[in-house]
């Protein structure tokens, strides 16, 4: 506590001030947590002070709050081509990163908790942000940004976590995630240069090369980079108390539609609740439970137990599955690959289909979806063309997140799809009463394909990748399908 406060005060980051007739001091708390490394040891004990933003005024103590943090399509995508190019990847860490922003309200702060000033009563005027205000993050994204682009750094459009920098024949690429930032390029004495700069500007930690990102850990070889989430998964697992569980070969039974009323309401649906959005995140690297995760997310308001009894069979397949993860292969083609699927009235409950599509970078994996369609499609061909132009709006942000990173990509991109019928529909401007209804904004998939961006291509239903997104699937068409996700298990040792 005594080094967080001197952090503070060195950072000018309050001066003490009797507090201003008309204005109203927020108040401040400790917050204590052990920080571990990737294998479990204990890092460091750290005792952060926090101010209750909950009590900030609209209008009056602060403003805009929006920050952008990275989307995790564009770290898979940037790790993929760090591996097929061979560049080395570095990973930073800023101390204290939200008191590095400068605050443009007027902002006061009781003093903190055990500690106390001599004299007249007086509080702390803030003159920097402090964790816990509402518009901490976005004070701090806008000074590094800002600082960057002084530096001659471009921010990209498509994700403006982004940030590129292209000069005679060097090229260094910066990922912003709130305070963990992935730098990589083709030239490791530019990016020693940028670790500097920013060292100078920022209080920062120089954490070496990629390893342990937002719990994901990387582990990389000359034939590319393995992403697990491994140590989660055993959290995740032992929380929950099932460590003991017999394994499962796949996450849901095959044929499984489960409705809102299956079973009895739960009394805490907190555990669920919990349970459920530890399994979201675990999809990052996960793509193989993404339908099941999907499906009993949509139950998170009143959770039964037949629900949380579907929840513990995908806990007994990651049990039997704990190293499983992506493999971003170093020698994996720069071609953009689209895979289109849907379940054509799949929920038992609002008979709308489910949108399921995958994409890849060669044969690395780059981002997936499950999702219900918004409306309920009339036949299966206009619920496939739903997932085609889903997919469509991807590839055509994935094309220009590919343009930022100075791929030059080759059109059309293939899209492979099981149905003729929407295959059809997508390549020809005709309208009967099977397409009428259908909302003009899918029919921009037929602008992608006269601008020559995407070239549908008829795959049947056994070969469909997407096919695992869609439906639950038995036990042999699960593990073929998998197979060819990318998604391996790899006995690599953990990172420290």
């Amino acid at each position: 506590m005594a080094k967080e406060i001197h952090a503070l005060e060195s950072n000018n980051t309050w001066v003490l001030s009797p507090l201003p007739n008309g204005k109203t001091a927020i108040g401040c708390k400790w917050v204590y947590k052990i920080k571990y490394h990737s294998d479990g040891t204990v890092e460091r004990y750290k005792a952060r002070l926090v101010a209750k933003g909950y009590n900030q005024v609209h209008g009056i103590d602060y403003h805009e709050t929006f920050a952008p943090v990275a989307k995790l399509v564009t770290v898979r995508l940037l790790l993929s081509i760090a591996a097929i190019k061979n560049w080395s990847l570095h990973q930073l860490d800023v101390n204290n990163a939200f008191l590095q922003g400068d605050l443009n309200e007027e902002v006061y702060m009781k003093l903190p908790p055990g500690f106390s000033h001599k004299g007249q009563p007086c509080v702390c005027k803030l003159n920097k942000s402090i964790y816990g205000l509402k518009q901490a993050s976005r004070q701090w994204f806008s000074k590094f940004s800002t600082t960057l682009i002084q530096k001659g750094f471009h921010q990209s459009i498509s994700d403006y976590s982004l940030f590129t920098f292209k000069s005679n024949h060097t090229t260094i690429f910066v990922l912003v995630y709130v305070d963990d930032i992935i730098i990589t390029g083709n030239n490791d004495d530019a990016i020693s240069d940028i670790k500097k700069f920013l060292a100078q500007a920022f209080s920062i930690k120089d954490l070496g090369n990629l390893s342990y990102f937002l719990g994901i850990e990387v582990s990389r070889s000359k034939k590319g980079i393995f992403l697990c989430q491994r140590k989660y998964t055993l959290d995740i697992l032992s929380d929950a108390g099932l460590t003991g569980f017999r394994p499962s070969e796949f996450p849901m039974e095959q044929h499984l539609r489960l409705r809102p009323n299956d079973g009895s309401p739960l009394p805490d649906p907190t555990v669920y609740r919990r349970l459920i959005g530890r399994l979201l995140y675990l999809t990052v690297t996960r793509p193989d439970i993404q339908y099941a995760v999907n499906t009993l997310s949509q139950f998170m308001q009143s959770p039964c137990t037949t629900h949380l009894d579907a929840a513990t069979r995908v806990l007994r397949y990651l049990k039997g599955s704990v190293g499983k993860g992506l493999f971003l292969s170093a020698s994996s083609s720069l071609q953009l690959i689209g895979y289109a699927d849907s379940d054509w009235a799949g929920c038992p409950t609002t008979r709308r289909s489910t949108t399921g599509y995958f994409t890849m970078l060669g044969s690395n994996p780059i981002s997936w979806k499950t999702k219900k369609q918004p409306t309920i499609s009339r036949s299966s061909a206009e619920a496939e063309y739903r997932s085609l132009a889903t997919l469509a709006s991807e590839l055509q942000w994935l094309k220009f997140l590919l343009s930022d990173l100075d791929i030059a990509h080759p059109l059309p991109i293939t899209v492979h799809c099981d149905s003729q019928a929407a295959i059809h529909i997508a390549e020809n401007p005709v309208f009967h009463e099977r397409t009428k209804h259908i909302e003009i904004d899918c029919h921009f998939v037929r602008e992608k394909i006269k601008s020559g961006l995407l070239r549908p291509s008829y795959l049947r239903s056994f070969d469909q990748l997407a096919d695992i997104f869609t439906k639950p699937l038995g036990g042999d068409a699960y593990k073929r399908l998998l197979s060819k996700l990318g998604v391996l298990e790899i006995s690599i040792p953990p990172p420290t």
